[in-house]
């Protein structure tokens, strides 16, 4: 059984730092390439970055280019995200999400999702 877990939300003013984390068992984690997304009330969820199962190649929103890091650590089984001067719109349930083959920024293309972990930036 596949299980995905984020952590690592909190509440931070605008300018801080946060990183998540997102451990997936039950699957082969070094197979599968990895997503965060966000889904901001009110709003869509959306594609923030993706990355390969190796983690050579990474892809990022235009709205987080600059300020958000996707990196993975196979032994560990663990995804991470590291949010940089943080905004009130970046204020958003952050999900992790796993699939085979290739990146994408699409959430239809992922099968295996976390529950999420909430990131809440103060002005």
């Amino acid at each position: 059984q596949v299980q995905v877990v984020e952590s690592g939300g909190g509440l931070v003013q605008a300018g801080g730092s946060l990183r998540l984390s997102c451990t997936a068992s039950g699957l082969t984690f070094s197979e599968y390439y990895m997503g965060w997304f966000r889904q901001a009330p009110g709003k869509e969820r959306e594609g923030v970055s993706c990355i390969s199962n190796d983690g050579a190649n990474t892809c990022y929103a235009d709205s987080v280019k600059g300020r958000f890091t996707i990196s993975r650590d196979n032994a560990k089984n663990t995804l991470y995200l590291q949010i940089n001067n943080l905004a009130p719109e970046d204020t958003a349930m952050y999900y992790c999400a796993a699939r085979r083959y290739y990146c994408s920024m699409t959430e239809a293309a992922f099968g295996y999702w976390g529950q999420g972990t909430q990131v809440t930036v103060s002005s």
